[in-house]
């Protein structure tokens, strides 16, 4: 935490303000632009401590938060005569004023920082958007049979937990490797107490059906060991502990017992050439940053126990003409102080960051423990680091291979519609339902990169007749753009419409009564055949007819914005249709929970028969009094 002792907070806005009590900046990158605002003047009485500087643009919006050993220094950078990037210059040509917090260390300056980009996210600061916990292995504990499952989240179970795993696809391999081998259960509790016989998982030799006592909790005791050793990256103990079983069942001419642990010796073995780098040991993270076109991608390698868990990549967005050092400085206080995510013994980065000291100082008091940043490694690290180069490399040439064919499409896009310009934004809206049941309206949001996940919509349709898409299609159409009349989000460039003439005029009308009339309606019919390729557009303000070539990838651009839209409805609805489908009436009763739904359900045979049910047959229920009776009795019968 910050001392608010040690922070001093200082601005300008006007040249005659004594710079004593206040230190500002002003706009234009390198020549003022507004009369009576000298930023020359304040760069000369600008401290030379350690803090964060904060630039603003005119109408008060923060524009850039930075930290600085020595903040005359680094601000007075902006202001240079030459040698800015034009991306800087642009950001500095919007600056009208500059505000400077002095702490007392650098250290302070990072934290302070980190909080604040926290808080506002300036348009021009390096953005992680992560807000995912990242999995592990749970070994539950107090049990004679113990249980291994993929965990995310805070650790509130008691037991033993590995990882972070990069994914749960990650976490799912190495369990299915685990139950492959070492046969410990994975089912959940309630199924595993309340099984008779064995399940599948033993028939097809994968769990030795603990639940039913085919196995002592010695023996299943030693399966845990075994697991415990090879996830705590121990696997030259474990693969001489198994061979030495295996010869000792060999000499007990166990030779069943003999094979299925040559067997877990051979899969250890194949695991061990494909995974771990011979004699490497410890529990470390691998980041490093690549820079190119404007785009930056941040590689994490995740290596626990001397073993390559998996990586992950990160593009955030850059705004400033950034290196990969600048990239990494940013990324790292975001991605290890902005969550509660657990910290290994050391980092190892691709580029030497200019904050290095700092940021382990912080990094070491959170941990508890010393945490070392490294940039010069050798043997295993030398390797594990040139991995994740090229894994940021491979994977940044693929997201900007993906950025050009999206702009691509938009571009043909735009000459095959006669449209002005690139549309930057567009949506979809899709209707779905069973005969009427549940019925969800989708709305997708595409930019020039490609589908916007985080403005995806579902809307609930409630009120209309059963299966009338006009009247879902203006229910949904009427939600989403009140509210972007009200200013909540950004109205698109295209509204295409998952439909033909008589959705495209409902549209229109909903866009009119609203008077936004800067949205261009687009309806995509399927054609005859019904098959991709053959759709026509309905154009909404002239209600013409286009029919593009299937070659088109301005229109692959349409299809998959429309399939989307058609998908992300169709999960919306089944979920709806299939969580209503599993309640019951009996669920809205007070006093009606688990365990008087069951004894209902069994002494009448279903709901049927508990509708039917008199008063006095209700009674007779075990557990329901005559209280409970009428409650029931009262639901159910109200009309």
């Amino acid at each position: 935490m910050i001392d608010p002792d040690i922070t001093e907070s200082v601005e300008h806005r006007d040249a005659a303000t004594p710079a004593s009590e206040t230190e500002s900046v002003s706009d234009t990158g390198v020549a003022k632009t507004r009369a009576g605002f000298e930023y020359e003047s304040f760069l000369r009485s600008l401290t030379t401590r350690s803090g964060i500087y904060q630039m603003y643009a005119a109408d008060g919006s923060l524009l850039y938060i930075g930290k600085a050993k020595n903040l005359k220094s680094r601000v007075s950078s902006y202001f240079r005569a030459s040698a800015l990037e034009a991306k800087t210059m642009a950001m500095v040509a919007k600056i009208t004023n500059v505000q400077v917090t002095v702490t007392s260390t650098e250290t302070d300056a990072l934290l302070l920082e980190h909080s604040l980009i926290k808080q506002h996210k300036p348009p021009y600061n390096i953005l992680l958007r992560d807000d995912k916990s990242f999995p592990y292995i749970l070994l539950t504990e107090n049990e004679d049979f113990p249980r291994l499952a993929l965990h995310r989240g805070t650790k509130r179970v008691k037991g033993r937990y590995f990882g972070p795993f990069p994914s749960a696809g990650a976490v799912r391999d190495s369990l299915h490797f685990l139950q492959k081998v070492f046969q410990v259960r994975q089912c959940e509790d309630s199924y595993f107490r309340n099984r008779s016989r064995p399940c599948l998982q033993h028939q097809i030799g994968r769990c030795t059906a603990p639940c039913v006592n085919l196995v002592t909790p010695d023996e299943y005791g030693t399966q845990v060991e075994n697991t415990v050793l090879f996830l705590n990256g121990r696997s030259q103990q474990l693969m001489k502990r198994l061979a030495d079983s295996m010869e000792q069942a060999s000499a007990k001419l166990e030779f069943e017992q003999a094979a299925q642990l040559r067997d877990q010796l051979s899969q250890l073995q194949q695991v061990q050439a494909t995974q771990g780098i011979e004699g490497a040991a410890g529990d470390l993270d691998i980041v490093c940053a690549i820079v190119e076109a404007g785009k930056a991608c941040v590689q994490v390698l995740f290596v626990r126990a001397g073993r390559v868990l998996g990586s992950r990549s990160y593009f955030p967005p850059l705004r400033l003409d950034t290196t990969p050092a600048e990239v990494l400085s940013a990324f790292l206080t975001q991605y290890y102080l902005g969550s509660e995510r657990e910290l290994p013994k050391e980092i190892v980065l691709g580029e030497k960051i200019a904050d290095a000291a700092a940021l382990e100082e912080v990094l070491s008091e959170r941990a508890g423990r010393k945490l070392s940043l490294k940039t010069r490694v050798r043997e295993a690290r030398a390797k594990w680091l040139q991995l994740a180069r090229q894994t940021a490399a491979e994977n940044l040439q693929s997201e900007l291979s993906a950025r050009k064919t999206a702009q691509q499409r938009i571009k043909v896009l735009q000459t095959s519609l006669d449209l002005p310009k690139a549309p930057e934004r567009m949506e979809c809206f899709d209707i779905s339902h069973s005969s009427g049941e549940a019925t969800v309206a989708s709305c997708v949001v595409f930019d020039q990169n490609g589908p916007r996940k985080s403005d995806y919509r579902k809307f609930n349709i409630e009120g209309i007749t059963p299966g009338d898409d006009y009247a879902a299609m203006q229910q949904a159409l009427e939600r989403r753009y009140k509210r972007l009349k009200a200013g909540e989000g950004a109205c698109p460039d295209i509204l295409f419409i998952d439909g033909g003439k008589g959705q495209v005029q409902q549209a229109m009308t909903v866009l009119a009564d609203l008077k936004i009339d800067q949205v261009k309606v687009i309806g995509v019919a399927k054609g005859v055949t019904r098959k991709a390729g053959f759709e026509t557009l309905i154009i909404g303000d002239s209600g013409r007819e286009l029919q593009l070539p299937g070659d088109n990838v301005g229109l692959h651009l349409i299809q998959h914005i429309r399939d989307e839209s058609h998908r992300f409805a169709i999960t919306g609805h089944r979920a709806k249709r299939d969580k209503k489908r599993q309640s019951s009436v009996l669920d809205q009763i007070s006093g009606v929970g688990a365990k008087r739904r069951r004894e209902l359900l069994r002494h009448f045979g279903g709901i049927q028969g508990v509708q039917r049910a008199s008063l006095d047959e209700l009674m007779k229920v075990p557990g329901i009094n005559e209280k409970i009776a009428r409650e029931i009795y009262g639901q159910l019968h109200r009309d």
